[in-house]
C-alpha cells in the first residue's frame, strides 16, 4: 500500500482500536473494571467517564466497588449504571456502589453475543464508511484529471483489498469473543 492511502487504513485501524475497547468492556462472567469504561454520568454538566470521578476495585472476583469522590454523585453513579447495557443493579450503601456479577446463565450468554455480533456489525459499516470516502476522493481526483481512469480503477481495487483485511479482522475478533463467551 501506498502512502496515499495510509489516512485510510488509520481511521480503519482506529474502528478496530475502538471495537477492542467494546469487546473489552463486554462482562465476560467475572468483575472486570473494563466493564465500567463505557459507563459516564453528568457531573457538573459535563459528561465525564465514571473512572474519572470515582475509585473502583474488584475486593473479589464476582464484585466491583465503586467509591466516588464527592458523596453527592452516588445517584448519578446508580442511574448511569441502570441505563447501560450491563444488565446488573449496582447496589447503594450511601458511601459506595457494590455490583455483583452473577454467574452467566445461558440467556444472558446469548444476549452477550448478539451485543458482540452488533458491535462487530458496527465497526464493519464504519470500514466500509471509510472506504467509500476514499473512493469519492479518488474519483474527484480524477474528474479533476489529477489521475487517470486506470489509476482510479487500481485505487479502487486496492482499497478494497485494505478493507477486505480489515473486515477479516473484526470477523477473527468477533469469532474470538464468541468462543471466549461460550466457554464461560
Amino acid at each position: 500500500m501506498s502512502n496515499e492511502y495510509l489516512q485510510y487504513e488509520e481511521k480503519m485501524q482506529k474502528a478496530i482500536t475502538f471495537l477492542e475497547s467494546q469487546f473489552n468492556s463486554v462482562r465476560a462472567g467475572r468483575a472486570n473494571v473494563a466493564v465500567l469504561n463505557q459507563v459516564s454520568i453528568s457531573y457538573y454538566g459535563t459528561q465525564t467517564p465514571l473512572a474519572q470521578v470515582a475509585s473502583i476495585g474488584t475486593p473479589d472476583p464476582r464484585t466491583l466497588t465503586i467509591q466516588p469522590w464527592d458523596a453527592g454523585v452516588l445517584g448519578d453513579i446508580e442511574k448511569a449504571i441502570l441505563s447501560s447495557d450491563l444488565g446488573i443493579n449496582p447496589q447503594n450503601d450511601g458511601k459506595l456502589i457494590r455490583l455483583s456479577f452473577p454467574q452467566l446463565t445461558e440467556e444472558r450468554r446469548k444476549e452477550l453475543g448478539k451485543q458482540v455480533r452488533k458491535y462487530g456489525e458496527d465497526c464493519k459499516v464504519t470500514i466500509r464508511n471509510v472506504r467509500r470516502d476514499a473512493v469519492e476522493a479518488a474519483k474527484k481526483e480524477q474528474k479533476a484529471a489529477e489521475m487517470t481512469e486506470d489509476d482510479l480503477k487500481n485505487a479502487e481495487r486496492d482499497l478494497q483489498k485494505l478493507t477486505d483485511k480489515f473486515i477479516k479482522e473484526v470477523d477473527d475478533l468477533t469469532a474470538k469473543k464468541e468462543k471466549e463467551l461460550s466457554e464461560l
